[in-house]
Protein backbone atom coordinates (compact mmCIF):
# COMPACT_ATOMS: atom_id res chain seq x y z
CA UNK A 1 0.00 0.00 0.00
CA UNK A 2 1.18 3.51 -1.17
CA UNK A 3 0.52 6.70 0.16
CA UNK A 4 2.01 9.88 -1.87
CA UNK A 5 2.84 12.98 0.19
CA UNK A 6 2.01 16.13 -1.85
CA UNK A 7 3.34 19.37 -0.65
CA UNK A 8 4.92 18.22 2.61
CA UNK A 9 1.44 17.91 3.85
CA UNK A 10 1.70 15.01 5.92
CA UNK A 11 -2.00 15.23 7.54
CA UNK A 12 -3.30 14.99 4.46
CA UNK A 13 -1.84 11.59 3.63
CA UNK A 14 -2.06 10.14 7.24
CA UNK A 15 -5.66 10.46 6.31
CA UNK A 16 -5.58 8.69 2.93
CA UNK A 17 -3.67 6.29 4.22
CA UNK A 18 -6.58 5.73 7.82
CA UNK A 19 -9.25 5.93 5.01
CA UNK A 20 -6.88 2.92 2.76
CA UNK A 21 -6.71 1.02 5.89
CA UNK A 22 -9.99 1.24 6.47
CA UNK A 23 -11.42 0.04 3.47
CA UNK A 24 -8.83 -2.77 3.18
CA UNK A 25 -10.49 -4.18 6.67
CA UNK A 26 -6.95 -4.01 8.04
CA UNK A 27 -7.89 -2.66 11.49
CA UNK A 28 -10.97 -4.73 11.60
CA UNK A 29 -8.55 -7.80 11.51
CA UNK A 30 -6.13 -6.28 13.97
CA UNK A 31 -8.85 -6.26 16.56
CA UNK A 32 -10.30 -9.46 15.78
CA UNK A 33 -6.38 -11.13 15.88
CA UNK A 34 -5.89 -9.32 19.39
CA UNK A 35 -7.51 -12.63 21.46
CA UNK A 36 -7.70 -16.24 20.40
CA UNK A 37 -11.45 -17.03 18.77
CA UNK A 38 -12.27 -20.56 19.42
CA UNK A 39 -13.03 -22.19 16.15
CA UNK A 40 -16.89 -22.92 17.22
CA UNK A 41 -17.14 -19.22 17.97
CA UNK A 42 -15.83 -17.90 15.17
CA UNK A 43 -17.92 -20.24 12.61
CA UNK A 44 -20.67 -18.66 14.67
CA UNK A 45 -19.67 -15.05 14.23
CA UNK A 46 -18.97 -15.56 10.74
CA UNK A 47 -22.55 -17.29 9.86
CA UNK A 48 -24.05 -14.29 11.84
CA UNK A 49 -22.33 -11.56 9.79
CA UNK A 50 -23.36 -13.59 6.10
CA UNK A 51 -27.07 -13.04 7.63
CA UNK A 52 -26.78 -9.69 7.92
CA UNK A 53 -25.11 -8.86 5.18
CA UNK A 54 -27.42 -10.56 2.87
CA UNK A 55 -30.17 -9.18 5.09
CA UNK A 56 -28.37 -5.27 4.06
CA UNK A 57 -28.77 -6.48 0.84
CA UNK A 58 -31.68 -7.43 0.36
CA UNK A 59 -32.84 -3.84 2.07
CA UNK A 60 -30.95 -1.98 -0.56
CA UNK A 61 -32.45 -4.29 -3.57
CA UNK A 62 -36.22 -3.38 -2.14
CA UNK A 63 -35.50 -0.03 -1.82
CA UNK A 64 -34.24 0.46 -5.33
CA UNK A 65 -36.90 -1.61 -6.81
CA UNK A 66 -39.35 0.34 -4.69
Amino acid sequence: MQVSVRDNNVDQALRALKKKLQREGVFREMRLKEHFEKPSVRKAREKKEAVNRQRKLARKKAEREG
